[in-house]
């Protein structure tokens, strides 16, 4: 059978994470950046294409390449579309690669917003973050600033329409806090029950604190070649079998629902046709968590359930370990750490792979791999497999 492998994912590189502070963000990219170069057994003159993710203080530019000692490069690009950009560098590099203008591409997210004089819910605090002209700013003159209310008025929109409850968020928290447990590189590790979860204080009702993403200190790179250098090399090559885009975008019309439907449904019957794989192949799905409703929705736009019966469709705790449909195994960016689409994408590779330890999945042939930026404005698919068809 012919390879259907866009590409292989082949060294993955995660640096501690949380608050770990006196370093900047190019000095986290240059450590897991050297660990995943290791986990390949590659060397860095072996480099010949590095795709950065750009993060909100704009502070990885293309001169991180000097920084990193890196020359001679074919291909280098610092790309955004926030939470979803994972999922554009990956079809980016697997494309240079399969046209010949790469041979390995490295793949880096990198972030260092956390400093012991302020909080974690300052860390992305600065008027950068809010644009005011034009159309973006009119959420800003009714005095609606950031992502929590954004997100926020999508999950009461949900609940609205489909009766979905605190409950059901709370179902996925915990289930993410289980799989945190048995995750080292997890930055949250302690039990949490649903009254654990409901006794959280609001951040924007009807999310508490426990529905919402971290903010982590860190950075995670991986190693892109083509499937025929990944047979030499040390790990058990991930490979890309499927990837897709879609961005709807919001224009504030109001026959549009971007709060509940997302561009998870057209990026995702894309990607599925891509890899020639249906839903039945998933053995565990890797989504972006910026907030338990993201988890919800995505689900649904999916098609593992139908709109608006996502809630009772996580409630009996098949998200969870033991459950039928193991999500966000390492414990997503609700427990796990926060590093926008590279963290499922890290938890996929180390699935993929069989090395998940006490919190492997049993079945890891084809793994479900999301990004999502935006107030679900842009949304990424991947399918990855240890399989190249």
């Amino acid at each position: 059978m012919a390879s259907k492998s866009r590409g292989a994912i082949v060294g993955l590189g995660v640096t501690q994470m949380g608050r770990i502070y006196g370093r900047r963000s190019v000095n986290f990219a240059a450590e897991a950046i050297a660990l995943a170069l290791d986990d390949a057994g590659l060397r860095k003159s072996e480099v010949d294409g590095l795709l950065i993710n750009a993060n909100i203080p704009n502070d990885m530019d293309p001169r991180a390449q000097m920084m990193l000692g890196l020359e001679n490069l074919s291909l280098i690009s610092v790309m955004n579309a926030y939470g979803s950009t994972m999922g554009s560098m990956m079809q980016y590099a697997c494309m240079a690669i399969r046209e010949g203008l790469a041979n390995v591409v490295v793949l880096v997210y990198a972030d260092a917003p956390l400093s012991p004089s302020r909080g974690a819910g300052q860390s992305y605090a600065g008027p950068h973050r809010f644009p005011l002209g034009g159309m973006t700013g009119l959420r800003a003159a009714y005095g609606n600033f950031g992502a929590n209310p954004e997100y926020a008025m999508a999950a009461r929109r949900h609940m609205h329409l489909y009766g979905t409850t605190e409950d059901h968020f709370g179902a996925i928290a915990i289930g993410q806090r289980q799989w945190a447990q048995m995750n080292p590189w997890a930055q949250m590790r302690k039990p949490m029950t649903m009254e654990d979860h409901h006794n959280a204080r609001f951040i924007a009702e009807p999310l508490r604190l426990l529905d919402c993403c971290l903010v982590s200190n860190g950075a995670v790179a991986v190693v892109v070649t083509s499937p025929e250098r990944a047979r030499d090399l040390k790990q058990p090559p991930v490979h890309v079998l499927g990837y897709a885009q879609c961005a709807p975008g919001d224009n504030l019309r109001t026959d549009h629902h971007p709060a509940v439907e997302t561009g998870a449904k057209q990026s995702g019957e894309r990607a599925f046709r891509m890899a020639g794989i249906t839903r039945d192949d998933i053995g565990s799905c890797q989504l972006y968590d910026c907030y338990t409703y993201t988890v919800l929705v995505t689900l649904e736009d999916y098609g593992f359930c139908k709109k608006g019966e996502g809630g009772p469709f996580v409630a009996d705790g098949k998200l969870a370990p033991g459950g039928s449909l193991p999500t966000n195994t390492g414990g997503g960016q609700l427990s796990g750490y926060y590093m926008w689409a590279f963290t499922p994408l890290s938890e996929a590779v180390v699935q993929a792979r069989g090395q998940g330890g006490e919190r492997q999945v049993p079945k890891n042939d084809y793994i479900l791999v999301s990004g999502n930026g935006g107030i679900l404005n842009f949304h990424s698919t991947m399918i990855v497999s240890r399989h190249v068809s």
